[in-house]
């Protein structure tokens, strides 16, 4: 392979300054406890850091006050309008409606759902049901469309081989690296080769910015970035009711495919916090938690109404 140089690249900053792992425990995703990129070998890494950015704290707490009076507000509207429409009494939906808040833990008042919203969390959620199962011929053969995605002009290898780490597999098993991440973490990357393959392709094979000499590993940093969006956006829940989550669902009334957009843009927020950064390998988890931060404050601005609204979104190249 050819050796890695270091090249740069415009970045997202990291926003709140602390350097965190970002996998944490999950009742509902045991499999899920410890990051999936393997992190026992002692790699060197880069010693100079990009100075982070000015904390701004006070608008990041005015965003989130105005997100949760304009939650209230619509919230209040539509229960008016169901309560007129006679879609159910006004005691029976008034009750659940003012002890769900949970101000403690972050988590917002959940919102009533439209049919439309409803059917398409409930698609979701089956997605997330699925455990990737390379014994599968369906799923082998998506693993398959992924290597053509990725290298049209090269010859197909067979589901054990070596040519997989070129890809940034693990090992020379893919299936092996799926662990909790599910079939569609396979679905997201296979949507994000075929959806913007110019963003794709420059970021499988490292083409922009100043890399790392101990660079992540391509498809298993996909793996990590779905269960992040899993976490952030509150999934596992009956209904999402974090400030990114009922965002989410904002996003999902006009967009089916929100989750796989979402997936294709956090990977390039990743990756421009990966060179922002000058990180490597060890420094990979510091990096998605950045990245979190970085895509749960864009989905807090007001003005967002669709995916493409989201600042990250240019960042993506078809």
């Amino acid at each position: 392979m050819a050796s890695r140089t270091l090249r740069r690249r415009l970045h997202h900053a990291d926003v709140d300054g602390k350097r965190r792992e970002l996998l944490e425990n999950s009742d509902q995703l045991d499999s899920l406890n410890e990051p999936l990129l393997d992190q026992t070998t002692n790699y060197h890494y880069q010693d100079d850091t990009l100075e982070d950015t000015l904390d701004d704290k006070q608008r990041r707490e005015q965003r989130h006050w105005t997100l949760l009076f304009s939650n209230l507000i619509a919230q209040w509207a539509q229960l008016l309008t169901n309560v007129v429409f006679g879609a159910g009494s006004l005691i029976g939906r008034f009750v659940p409606f003012i002890s769900s808040g949970n101000e403690s833990t972050g988590r917002l008042l959940p919102p009533l759902l439209s049919p439309l919203q409803e059917a398409r969390l409930k698609y979701i959620k089956e997605r997330l049901e699925i455990p990737f199962d390379g014994t599968t011929v369906e799923h082998q053969d998506s693993l398959k469309q992924l290597w053509r995605l990725a290298y049209p002009d090269r010859e197909l290898p067979s589901l054990k081989s070596e040519l997989w780490k070129e890809m940034g597999w693990q090992g020379t098993d893919p299936s092996t690296d799926f662990r909790g991440g599910g079939f569609i973490s396979l679905e997201n990357l296979i949507y994000f080769a075929q959806t913007y393959p110019e963003s794709f392709q420059d970021m499988l094979h490292k083409r922009i910015g100043e890399r790392s000499e101990w660079e992540y590993p391509f498809a298993v940093a996909g793996i990590n970035i779905s269960f992040m969006l899993v976490q952030m956006l509150d999934l596992q829940s009956a209904t999402p009711s974090t400030p990114a989550g009922i965002r989410f669902l904002e996003l999902l009334s006009i967009d089916d495919m929100a989750f796989d957009n979402l997936f294709c843009i956090a990977f390039e927020m990743l990756d421009a916090q990966w060179l922002a950064k000058r990180a490597s390998y060890m420094e990979f988890n510091e990096v998605l938690k950045s990245t979190r931060t970085q895509l749960e404050r864009e989905l807090s601005l007001e003005d967002i109404t669709s995916i493409k609204d989201l600042p990250a979104y240019s960042l993506l190249r078809r």
